[in-house]
């Protein structure tokens, strides 16, 4: 029996409504902004364009997280990238930091890294990341995001993520994967 594989994208229309009231409205400069919840945000890339990409961060939602992570993404781009769980191996597939959260981080965010330069994509241009972390524990956190810290530096992408402790990965010793999609402008 063969099994279909089915991708939905949804559309979301928003409609422009007069400036004061609590609703959605198109700025100036042709962004969409709800009034009473939206924090726009606008990444600058390289030869200084704007990327397609509004950072929403409501305030009905906790700003705790979003000096690393977005809530929202919001995008008009239409070319995307879509990067495959990177895991600790090297170019050789040799495992990276046996047993250890940090090196494997480490070595999964520069995968991610060489994925987007394969691309030419800045890491500021990922919209969505999903963390998976073997027997996660709190502690792991702040351990993991070093990790990204160290590898992107100042391009930290604050994108929309998803952090999900999990039982296994494909290979037993791989403690970290890291998914991610990515805009282009």
């Amino acid at each position: 029996m063969k099994q279909k594989l089915y991708i939905i994208f949804i559309t979301l229309v928003l409609t422009s409504n007069k400036k004061g009231s609590n609703e959605t409205i198109m700025d100036e400069g042709g962004c969409w902004k709800h009034l009473s919840t939206f924090h726009e945000k606008m990444y600058k890339y390289g030869n200084g364009a704007y990327l397609p990409m509004e950072i929403v961060n409501p305030k009905t939602l906790t700003d705790k997280v979003t000096s690393v992570i977005s809530h929202v993404v919001v995008t008009t781009a239409s070319k995307l990238a879509f990067i495959s769980g990177q895991v600790s191996v090297d170019e050789t597939g040799a495992l990276v930091g046996s047993g250890d959260y940090y090196a494997q981080a480490i070595q999964v965010f520069t995968n991610l890294k060489y994925a987007l330069e394969a691309v030419r994509a800045d890491p500021l241009y990922i919209v969505k990341m999903n963390i998976f972390v073997v027997n996660h524990n709190p502690e792991l956190i702040s351990i993991i995001f070093d990790a990204g810290f160290q590898v992107f530096g100042p391009n930290w992408p604050k994108t929309a993520s998803t952090y999900i402790g999990v039982q296994a990965l494909a290979d037993p010793e791989w403690l970290i994967e890291i998914d991610a999609i990515v805009i282009f402008p």
